[in-house]
């Protein structure tokens, strides 16, 4: 226990010179000399420290986004991210989707992760067969007009579609978003996503199965998401969700692998 609280210590002060000692991987030699278990252990805790401060840093709280949402969709980036360098790199961005909150909230986030910085806080539709105002369910099956939860990764380029700009996603999570692609979900404008259809109907119009944006605010959004960018769509309790992404210690891990 006294080895492990030292590990601990070092994760919680990476600046102090036992910490700044680094092996031939690139971790601290302390790190890397220590029994996988200890490991697990401390990179988990480099996450968890992450995820707090940054969430301060980006005032989240105030904002409506709990930060059990947040530390999931962040634990996705940082596995999913290192992906990406056989790809020519991707926008350090995390888009995340709360559809366990009411249609009538802003529920959609746009984050620069690197810059600490909430790019977009705006509405998002979800799937006319998932559910009125809140979504309960969720499919990854064609035909379905449901929504599917999860991670997923943005396509490189847009493309203009019946509903104008328009970008393809492509579903991480096998039995949850992978049939993203085939059908056809993707991220577009809708005139249904404002707060005049709140008013006049108590929900956001509903899509599909698509994450409909506000038209005024569509190409800002997808310009900043395109290029291999992370979305994580979050469900209520009880939808069942599980993901390989979660990992927080293997998150902890990719973090410190990119300092």
């Amino acid at each position: 226990m006294r080895g492990l609280g030292i590990f601990l210590g070092i994760a919680l002060n990476l600046g102090s010179p036992l910490a700044s000692a680094v092996a031939h991987d690139g971790l601290p030699t302390a790190v890397a000399n220590m029994p996988a278990a200890a490991r697990r252990v401390y990179f988990q805790t480099v996450f968890e420290r992450r995820v707090v401060t940054l969430y301060a840093q980006l005032g989240l709280a105030a904002n409506g986004l709990p930060l059990s949402v947040f530390r999931e969709g962040l634990a996705g980036y940082y596995n999913i991210r290192p992906m990406a360098a056989g790809h020519g790199g991707s926008p350090p961005v995390l888009t995340l989707l709360d559809f366990s909150q009411s249609s009538q909230q802003k529920r959609l986030w746009v984050i620069d992760v690197v810059r600490s910085k909430v790019l977009f806080h705006t509405l998002v539709a979800h799937g006319k067969a998932s559910g009125a105002d809140v979504p309960m369910a969720f499919s990854n099956k064609g035909g379905s007009e449901m929504s599917s939860l999860g991670f997923y990764r943005t396509a490189p380029t847009t493309y203009t579609g019946k509903h104008g700009l328009s970008l393809k996603l492509m579903g991480l999570d096998p039995g949850f978003n992978t049939n993203a692609e085939s059908r056809a979900v993707v991220v577009h404008g809708a005139d249904y996503v404002c707060q005049d259809f709140v008013r006049a109907h108590g929900r956001l119009g509903r899509s599909q199965g698509c994450p409909a944006l506000p038209v005024a605010e569509t190409t800002a959004i997808v310009k900043v998401i395109k290029g291999g960018s992370i979305m994580y769509l979050h469900g209520p309790a009880g939808a069942g969700y599980r993901s390989q992404w979660l990992n927080a210690a293997a998150a902890g891990e990719a973090l410190m692998a990119l300092r």
